[in-house]
């Protein structure tokens, strides 16, 4: 008997890894995971956004910890599917993490190289602790010897968007994470604005 395929939820989707409900299983369980590390203790979140934006929202709503909130920007990927070398922070921290415990959240974990810059960043401030959180892990694209502590989903080394994730900023509002259709990645053809 052959299995039924998911629904696409976007024309420029050749399929769909996770739905809007999956994601949020996800979320609340991840939610539950950080809550027995951290207890009822205060931390951090460090967001790695544009990406991560969504994610951290629906991952805070989820911990009632006090926590406090920073973001920090990173250019990898630029109009690209491939990372396009090594990662460009953007915009930096403006809160004082020194002795404080830190959770770092990313969209994806692939090559590792953006995770791996901005760990190193923050442990250079001198945090109590810092732990790693991704959404996504591409264990097939890693180059780095990096991994995460908390993973919500691994996938295959597939081009993915929705739920935060983007190609040349589009697509990051899909509720579900899917694979963009191979000839949909490329700009070519679109038009500014």
């Amino acid at each position: 008997m052959p299995t039924a395929k998911k629904p696409v939820a976007h024309p420029d989707l050749a399929e769909v890894l996770f739905t809007g409900q999956q994601i949020k299983r996800r979320v609340r369980s991840l939610a539950r995971e950080i809550k027995t590390v951290y207890g009822e203790g205060e931390f951090t979140i460090i967001s790695l956004i544009n990406g991560a934006v969504l994610f951290t929202a629906d991952l805070m709503r989820e911990i009632d910890n006090p926590v406090r909130l920073d973001c920090i920007r990173v250019s990898s990927y630029g109009n690209k599917t491939k990372s396009i070398g090594a990662p460009q922070i953007v915009h930096s921290l403006t809160l004082d993490i020194r002795k404080r415990h830190v959770l770092l959240i990313d969209d994806i974990l692939d090559t590792g190289k953006t995770l791996q810059l901005v760990s190193r960043l923050i442990r250079d401030l001198d945090p109590a602790s810092l732990r790693t959180c991704v959404l996504l892990d591409k264990k097939g694209r890693r180059e780095v010897p990096i991994e995460a502590d908390f993973v919500g989903f691994e996938i295959p080394d597939k081009f993915v968007i929705g739920y935060g994730l983007d190609f040349a900023e589009r697509y990051r509002n899909l509720p579900c994470i899917g694979v963009l259709r191979p000839d949909r990645q490329s700009t070519d053809g679109w038009s500014a604005g």
